[in-house]
């Protein structure tokens, strides 16, 4: 077990914590800074836990990535199934992208539920 150590500002004894991990030694977008805004608002147990283990930024990594790839790959297999792919494009730039835009927004709901907000 690791002793900790302490050091004196004012009367008060503060602990020397240091944390591991950085938010530098990680890549944090959109997904991960929702999770971060959902399990300080919602799950602070979890949060707490988080920073006192100095995990919160590999989770927060964890989950933009593996958000990320689900996201890409609901894309693609909607897409696929509703036949949007290069020929409407081509053919009609303006659909397309309204296509691609729905199929997006419908992505993002699934991973909000499945990945961000549990």
């Amino acid at each position: 077990m690791e002793k900790i150590t302490y050091h004196k500002e004012g009367d008060y004894l503060v602990p020397d914590l240091i944390m591991e991990n950085s938010c530098e030694d990680y890549h944090i977008e959109k997904y991960g800074r929702l999770r971060l805004n959902y399990i300080k608002e919602y799950k602070k147990g979890l949060y707490t836990e988080f920073m006192i283990k100095g995990t919160l930024s590999k989770h927060l990594a964890d989950i933009e990535q593996s958000a990320t790839e689900r996201v890409n790959t609901i894309i693609r297999k909607i897409a696929e199934y509703e036949n949007i792919n290069e020929d409407l494009k081509n053919s009609n730039q303006f659909e397309w992208v309204q296509a691609m835009n729905n199929i997006k927004n419908r992505a993002e709901e699934f991973v909000y539920n499945e990945i961000i907000y549990v």
